[in-house]
């Protein structure tokens, strides 16, 4: 059971020019409101410091309604925002959701183009959807297939995409189909069709590739930023809410807090979805954002599992329990499923569940120095309102709904 558990973010968090390099560029991100100096922690590998457009698609395919002799040849954002059309692929993910919200909000023309049956395990039917983006036009096909994004997606000239693809699981096969492929060829037909701009949800954990959901978004990255006739903003996130969400409900019902080793292993600087989805749809219309890499953190400071832990019996005014999990547990379930998977290939996912457990264990999610082999704390940009006690304050009052995390739920949350 736990093995199937082993399918994401641990409770340090997540998150997101070539697939080889770590960083290819860090970008100071501008801050919305305020951020805050972030406190000094220990931990045993961190420390504190200071185009020309495509008139139409290739001939041989459905032609896009874009052509050279009606393509417009203003810049978009002088545009009013209403006149400013937005597609966003993978918007019934978790992320994606608060993205095509926040620029419904903000009175752009959005385009949501969705699975027919999406969600969490595919539970949206497509009444489903449309009900979840009021103000936006919900559109059914599929990523993976590029008539379906030319005839559906593209059929009206779109300015931007914002892609928030990502794999469910972190599986092999799957990254690198939703990761790599599906992300590939909405590039490929946006270019074709003449879209402006591209903003690509990425993971600040690609810094340090060891997984192969990364190294699929790596080289997307890397595709994205030769493609020369569309801009681009990547945005690497650290943790979400919901990533260290999991053990809200089992501390307040008396239970130890599950953690790796001493807990400080590892730290991250969490952002609340709607801060992040904030800050995807500013880089639709931010210059400063234009062909930049962007790590991007919350307010505050960062948190290691135990602080996370401590956060939490503070809040709740229970007596802090732990339950310390040696990492030389994962690395014996990884050994013990890659040599059952030489035997049993459908086993293959199960190996690489056990290492994104072990690698959320003992990496941080902050911008890594890949010089100096250290995640800087400070480097790491802060951006929106809610802070982590914020979010756990009100979690503990209020519950968790909204924060499923399905395919990647851990430690039995759903």
């Amino acid at each position: 059971m736990l093995a199937n558990k082993l399918r994401t973010r641990q409770t340090a968090g997540i998150a997101s020019a070539g697939a080889a390099q770590a960083v290819p560029r860090v970008a100071a991100a501008s801050t919305r409101n305020h951020t805050f100096n972030a406190t000094p922690f220990t931990g045993t590998n961190i420390r504190v410091a200071p185009v020309s457009s495509a008139g139409h698609c290739s001939s041989g395919r459905v032609a896009c309604r874009v052509h050279a002799s009606t393509a417009p040849v203003d810049d978009y954002r002088q545009r009013a925002p209403k006149d400013v059309r937005v597609l966003v692929v993978g918007p019934t993910g978790y992320i994606g959701k608060f993205v095509v919200k926040e620029l419904v909000q903000r009175g752009y023309n959005v385009v949501a183009f969705a699975r027919e049956q999406a969600g969490i395990k595919g539970k949206m039917g497509k009444e489903d959807t449309l009900k979840e983006f009021p103000g936006a036009d919900v559109r059914f096909g599929s990523v993976l297939d590029q008539d379906s994004l030319r005839k559906v997606a593209f059929k009206e000239p779109v300015d931007v995409v914002v892609s928030c693809l990502a794999s469910r699981t972190g599986g092999k096969k799957d990254s690198w189909l939703i990761d790599y492929t599906a992300t590939k060829n909405t590039l490929d037909v946006a270019r074709e069709c003449g879209a402006k701009h591209f903003v690509l949800l990425s993971a600040i954990c690609v810094q340090k590739p060891l997984l192969e959901f990364q190294k699929a978004k790596l080289k997307f990255e890397a595709d994205l930023q030769a493609a020369g006739n569309i801009t681009y903003s990547i945005v690497r996130p650290t943790a979400f809410f919901k990533s260290i969400a999991g053990q809200i409900d089992i501390v307040k019902k008396g239970n130890p807090y599950v953690m790796f080793g001493d807990g400080n292993l590892a730290a991250c600087k969490p952002i609340s979805e709607p801060d992040l989805a904030s800050f995807i749809a500013d880089c639709v219309t931010e210059t400063d954002k234009v062909n930049k890499v962007l790590p991007i953190g919350g307010p505050g400071r960062a948190y290691t599992a135990k602080q996370q832990a401590d956060l939490l019996f503070q809040i709740t005014g229970l007596p802090p329990k732990y339950f310390p999990v040696p990492v030389a547990l994962m690395d014996g379930m990884i050994s013990i499923f890659d040599w059952l998977a030489g035997i049993f290939p459908a086993l293959e996912d199960s190996a690489e569940f056990a290492r994104i457990g072990k690698y959320y264990a003992t990496e941080s999610m902050l911008v890594y120095d890949d010089k100096t082999g250290v995640y800087l704390e400070d480097a790491t940009p802060g951006y929106g309102k809610e802070t982590l006690e914020e979010f756990f304050t009100r979690a503990v009052k209020e519950g968790l709904k909204g924060q499923e995390l399905g395919d990647q739920a851990v430690f039995g949350q759903q």
